[in-house]
C-alpha cells in the first residue's frame, strides 16, 4: 500500500527505538532515502521496546530474544510503519512470518572497544592490573574476557550509553566494553581508550552494521532500500547470521565472529565459549562469497565437531533456570 501526503509526495514510516543511539541511525537512514528519493517523505515513528524497559535485569536473564525488536515488528506486521531499522546484532536471526531482512547498510568498525575512566587512562585490555572492575553487559564479551584474564573482575552493566559513562566515570567501574560503532556514531569516539584485538575479542554477529526490515514481497519498500545496501556488509552478516542460526544462539549467548572479503573469496571465523571462561572453541572457513548461506552452516558444524554444542546445551540450560 502506497500512503500518499496532501501534497501528493509518497510516505513512507520509518520505525525506530527511542534510544539516543538508534535515533542517530535512524536519522542517517532517512537521510540517505532521501538524497536517493527526493520526491518521497520519509517519517520516523519512535517506539520503546521491551529491552528499553526492562533496565534493573541482566540481558540474559530476561530470556527473550526479541527484546529490541518485537514491537518494532508488530508496527511493521499491523501496517503502522513501512520499515524498520535495527542495530544487526539485535535482529534474531529467525524473523516472524511475512517479515524479512530488507536491507544491509555499510559496516562501521565492528570492534569492541576498551572505554577507561580518567583515573585508569593508559592501560589497555591486556594491561588492567589484576581485580580491575570490567562493565559489560555481553556473556560473549564476558566469556572471551573470562578465558584471556582470568584475574580481572567482571560486573554486569545496564542502561543507555550516557548511563554507563556515567557510572563509569563515577568510578563504579575501571572500565568498561562497548562498541566501538555506537561510540563512533554518537560523536563518541574519544572514549574508546583501545579497539580490542579480534584475538581477544570476536565481535557480535552483525556489529556494527545496520539491518533494515520490512514486509515479505513489499516491492515498493524493497526497491527503495537497494539505493543503500552494501553489498559486501550484506554477504558477510548474512554468513554470521547463518553460523549464529546454525547454532540455534541469540544475541546473548557467547557465539562471536569475525569476517572479511578478499576479492570473491568470504572468509568467516567463528568462536563459542563457556560461561565461566574455561573453554573457547575457534574455527575458520573460506568459499566464495556468494554462498555466504553455506558457510555459515559448515563452521557452525566444525565448532561443533570441536564440542560446541555441549557448550551450548549447558548455557541454555542455566539461562532457563
Amino acid at each position: 500500500m502506497t500512503v500518499t501526503t496532501s501534497s501528493g509526495s509518497k510516505l513512507v514510516r520509518i520505525g525506530t527505538r527511542k534510544s539516543n543511539l538508534a535515533m542517530v541511525q535512524t536519522h542517517w537512514v532517512r537521510d540517505e532515502l532521501q538524497k536517493h528519493f527526493p520526491d518521497h517523505q520519509f517519517e520516523i515513528q519512535a517506539m520503546s521496546t521491551q529491552g528499553d524497559k526492562i533496565l534493573d535485569v541482566a540481558l540474559s536473564k530476561i530470556g527473550d530474544k526479541g527484546l529490541f525488536t518485537k514491537e518494532l515488528e508488530l508496527g511493521l506486521l499491523n501496517e503502522d510503519v513501512d520499515l524498520a531499522v535495527h542495530s544487526l546484532k539485535d535482529l534474531p536471526t529467525q524473523l516472524p512470518e511475512n517479515l524479512m531482512l530488507g536491507c544491509v547498510t555499510s559496516r562501521e568498525n565492528p570492534a569492541d572497544a576498551l572505554v577507561l575512566n580518567e583515573k585508569n587512562q593508559g592501560y589497555t585490555i591486556e594491561t588492567l592490573p589484576e581485580g580491575a572492575i570490567v562493565g559489560t553487559s555481553s556473556l560473549r564479551r564476558l566469556a572471551q574476557l573470562r578465558y584471556h584474564f582470568p584475574y580481572l573482575e567482571f560486573k554486569d552493566v545496564r542502561g543507555n550509553l550516557n548511563t554507563r559513562l556515567k557510572k563509569l566515570d563515577a568510578g563504579d567501574y575501571d572500565a568498561l566494553v562497548l562498541a566501538v560503532a555506537g561510540l563512533e556514531r554518537l560523536g563518541m569516539a574519544d572514549r574508546v581508550s583501545q579497539c580490542i584485538p579480534g584475538d581477544i575479542s570476536l565481535h557480535a554477529v552483525g556489529q556494527g552494521a545496520l539491518g533494515i526490515e520490512c514486509r515479505e514481497g513489499d516491492q515498493r519498500i524493497l526497491d527503495l532500500l537497494k539505493a543503500i545496501e552494501d553489498d559486501k556488509t550484506r554477504d558477510r552478516t548474512l554468513a554470521e547470521r547463518s553460523f549464529l542460526r546454525e547454532l540455534e544462539g541469540g544475541c546473548q549467548v557467547p557465539i562471536g565472529v569475525n569476517s572479511w572479503i578478499e576479492g570473491d573469496q568470504l572468509t568467516l571465523k567463528g568462536m563459542v565459549a563457556s560461561l565461566d571462561g574455561k573453554q573457547l572453541l575457534k574455527d575458520t572457513v573460506s568459499s566464495d562469497r556468494a554462498n555466504y548461506d553455506n558457510i555459515g552452516k559448515e563452521l557452525a558444524q566444525k565448532v561443533r565437531d570441536q564440542g560446541a554444542q555441549a557448550i551450548l546445551d549447558e548455557i541454555f540450560a542455566q539461562i532457563d533456570r
